[in-house]
């Protein structure tokens, strides 16, 4: 929720390159949140929704800023934005363990972050993506859920990488790592994700 806040005001102060790698560590942290909590044998309900909170407040307002202007239409592109998140986090339960129903949004904003970053906010493309990302938040796919940290060796390695990622924040290319790690979530959720791969 932290990376998400200083996100916010990164965006509201027109630093875009700091907004777009805050939401990237975000990304990174809410891998670790929950991992972290199961290990110390920490949850409860109170932490699940404050995950929800901070989830919302990184992968929701924080990047829909990343595709706000002055435009009016854009402006509408945010609040859709914010509003597929909300919809995606409260109301797209699977029922069943270990599956989401919809793409999780920390997908969809590493998405748009790694895409910011790497076209130097071309807002074109942001809007194209952005939709697509709408789209998938709310539909019916079901993605396995994605226990990186407590999970194979190799997805291990691929959390590792996107840490040192963030100390190569100053070269650009850096951020296809992020780009990469979250198209493969949405093209091979199951072969490549799958907590039983």
């Amino acid at each position: 929720m932290v990376m998400g806040m200083a996100s916010i005001l990164s965006s509201l102060n027109g630093h875009h390159h700091a907004a777009c790698w805050l939401v990237l560590i975000g990304y990174l942290l809410d891998f670790a949140d929950g991992a972290v909590a199961r290990r110390l044998d920490a949850c409860s309900a109170l932490g699940a929704k404050l995950d929800d909170f901070g989830d919302f407040t990184t992968f929701g307002i924080a990047t829909s800023l990343l595709l706000r202007t002055s435009d009016l239409l854009d402006n509408i592109l945010c609040m859709c934005y914010v509003l597929s998140v909300f919809v995606r986090l409260c109301f797209f339960s699977s029922g069943i363990p270990f599956v989401y129903r919809g793409l999780p949004c920390i997908y969809s904003s590493a998405i748009l972050a790694s895409a910011s970053l790497l076209s130097g906010g071309n807002m074109t493309m942001l809007r194209v993506l952005a939709m697509a990302m709408i789209l998938f938040m709310i539909s019916q796919n079901f993605y396995p859920h994605d226990r990186v940290l407590e999970s194979q060796a190799w997805k291990k390695v691929v959390y590792a990488g996107g840490v040192v990622m963030v100390f190569c924040s100053s070269f650009p290319p850096a951020c296809l790592y992020y780009l990469l790690w979250s198209v493969s979530y949405i093209l091979f959720p199951t072969s490549l994700w799958s907590s039983k791969v």
